[in-house]
């Protein structure tokens, strides 16, 4: 009689306390688990459907007790309508090409990130990355992963992000772009064009990964509409959901 192998356990662990990168005086907690093996694919798929995000091999959610601050986001492509600043910043971008490629890390990329990093994450822990540290980034991934890469009339690269391609939708995953550019707009840029992508592509979403109301950072998110957030063990649109999550915010 054939035996059928079993399935390996899916392990799911808790982090210890570290401080919270968004809210000041918070410390915050992530379930981890690897993405590895045949399922990595369809594993990250469920698993960005119930709010985790990946980094590397890893998918991770926060669990940072008496606190919900961090509430996962993403568009709905096909609904989605462009605001009236919006629309200018897909103006002010129109000499802008955005170009497709696989995961792989150049030191071009490297030279704007760290850039990025200098001016606006200076005190963070990736403005001390490394170029392989970079490239472990974006390349250490089990997934269908790429670089989307924006350049000028003159092949200048002035932005790009790390986007993870699911059945469902696309997932940014990082965003960097040239921070001597300010009147582009270049990071709403980068979430217009994966809109438009997303939705030529057929894909119904786009992964923002979280939204924190509190936090200046982050609090961004919530301006392209229509969106929906996870709350309550459901998607459930932005609009509706507000009024209520309010009160629950610590």
């Amino acid at each position: 009689m054939l035996q059928r192998p079993t399935k390996r356990p899916q392990f799911f662990y808790t982090t210890a306390p570290l401080p919270c990168p968004y809210l000041a005086g918070r410390t915050e907690r992530k379930v981890v688990t690897e993405l590895s093996g045949g399922d990595a694919e369809a594993l990250h798929d469920r698993l960005s459907r119930a709010g985790f995000r990946r980094s590397h091999n890893i998918a991770y959610s926060p669990v940072c007790p008496g606190c919900q601050a961090c509430i996962p986001i993403r568009i709905v492509t096909e609904a989605f309508l462009p605001d009236r600043t919006q629309r200018r910043v897909r103006r002010a971008n129109l000499d802008l090409t955005g170009h497709e490629s696989p995961a792989r890390a150049t030191s071009e990329q490297f030279a704007l990130f760290q850039r990025y990093q200098r001016v606006r994450h200076g005190d963070g822990d990736m403005a001390s990355m490394g170029f392989y540290d970079y490239r472990a980034m974006v390349e250490d991934t089990p997934i269908t992963t790429g670089m989307v890469e924006f350049r000028d009339t003159s092949d200048r690269l002035v932005g790009a992000c790390l986007t993870d391609w699911l059945s469902d939708g696309l997932s940014a995953v990082y965003s960097f772009y040239d921070v001597g550019a300010d009147a582009r707009s270049l990071g709403t840029y980068t979430i217009l064009w994966l809109v438009a992508r997303a939705r030529a592509l057929g894909l119904p979403y786009v992964y923002l990964g979280y939204w924190v109301p509190q936090s200046r950072k982050m609090a961004y998110k919530e301006r392209f509409r229509p969106s929906e957030i996870l709350t309550g063990g459901a998607w459930r649109p932005l609009e509706t959901a507000t009024a209520p999550l309010a009160h629950a915010l610590p």
